[in-house]
């Protein structure tokens, strides 16, 4: 099955307009989440044949995307999602902005752990809230939720937690004893739940870290839940723009929807077909990236642990992403060494709120994963 794809090929991004590569076009960039392969073939199939009608103007949601949305929750994760029940986005982190607006208000607070996507840390601006944090914990090696400083962070005036699930950036897929007790918490300090599961069908190892969608829990407990999903990460379709939000509770979705108001963009015509197309049609692709990924993974943690003293890395459960932790190198920001030393481009811990750390983007051909890590090596010796 892997052989039908080449992820080994070099695909130049430079002067595409790429984020990833023209931001910064001097430097080696492994930062941002976003693969340097090409989207699934059948995806980009879809959308040349929705491009050769012509036509490109305002889009709705159309009827076999929806059915691919319910095909693919009803497959992936065993829910039974209704038309209704589904809210189309235009992207992630502006539906983090409009959950802030839609439910909180100027003084409240927004809570989540940390380290974590660096966006959690800032949606709170947007209407004037105020975010607390409580930090993850190390048990045996592994990262968790820290119960007891969670307890003790929460405020009355919190009205909403983020979770990141799988989590970014330390790869860990929670269980489902941690995502029903989250839900607990949420339910005791009566705090609507936003499940961000964006890198969900990016597990490396389903059968030993099955993913838990927040949307399967408990029916008494959807009247506070809103779940987050999107095929961008998994089938590198990111600058098309397309999510969708699962809420459940209709009282709980209205809110949702009134307070987008006239701020969110149309979403573009060409990514309600990529979406649907990854969904229906995108799984031999999927597998095959999870096979590379695995041994991309298995090649940066066995580099990091053997080549790179004074640098940690955790198991990676999920994601393309690595949490390199560089705290013993004594750097108050480790990727600025990295960048001045070897013109490699990493994510800085400081904005994941973690000093020390740096993530390192793996979602590449097995060459220059070699290439950056060997630059990261000479730089430390």
């Amino acid at each position: 099955m892997t052989t039908q794809y080449d992820f080994d090929r070099i695909i130049p991004r430079r002067g595409t307009g790429s984020l990833k590569w023209d931001k910064f076009s001097e430097l080696d960039p492994f930062w941002v989440a976003d693969m340097d392969f090409t989207a699934p073939p059948e995806v980009l199939e879809a959308i040349q044949s929705r491009l050769s009608h012509g036509v490109l103007g305002y889009a709705v949601p159309h009827q076999g995307l929806v059915e691919s949305l319910q095909t693919y929750m009803l497959n992936r994760h065993s829910i039974v999602v209704e038309d209704q029940e589904i809210v189309h986005l235009g992207g992630l982190v502006c539906a983090l902005s409009l959950i802030a607006r839609a439910f909180g208000k100027p003084g409240e607070a927004i809570m989540t752990c940390t380290p974590i996507y660096p966006p959690f840390l800032g949606v709170h601006h947007d209407i004037g809230m105020k975010c607390i944090t409580a930090p993850h914990i190390q048990t045996e090696g592994r990262w968790e939720f820290d119960w007891d400083a969670m307890e003790a962070t929460v405020t009355p005036e919190t009205k909403i937690f983020l979770l990141s699930n799988p989590q970014n950036p330390l790869g860990r897929v929670f269980t489902a004893q941690e995502v029903k007790q989250l839900a607990e918490f949420c339910e005791r300090h009566d705090l609507i739940l936003v499940s961000d599961e964006i890198h969900c069908d990016l597990i490396l190892d389903e059968s030993s870290t099955p993913h838990v969608c927040a949307a399967g829990l408990p029916e008494e407990l959807q009247k506070r839940i809103i779940t987050l999903l999107a095929p961008s990460k998994t089938y590198n379709i990111a600058g098309l723009g397309y999510a969708f939000a699962v809420i459940k509770d209709d009282a709980l979705r209205s809110r949702f929807t009134a307070a987008r108001g006239h701020i969110l963009p149309e979403i573009n015509c060409l990514a309600y077909y990529a979406a649907e197309s990854a969904y229906r049609d995108g799984e031999n692709w999927r597998q095959a990236l999870l096979a590379y990924l695995r041994k991309n993974r298995d090649t940066i943690t066995e580099f990091v642990r053997t080549r790179l003293p004074g640098c940690a890395i955790p198991d990676i459960e999920a994601t393309y992403l690595a949490w390199i932790d560089c705290r013993a190198l004594d750097l108050d920001t480790p990727a600025d060494r990295f960048e001045k030393e070897a013109s490699l481009y990493l994510s800085d811990g400081n904005f994941f709120g973690a000093p020390g750390h740096v993530r390192f983007n793996y979602g590449c051909p097995h060459s220059r994963l070699l290439e950056g890590l060997e630059k990261m090596a000479n730089v430390i010796a």
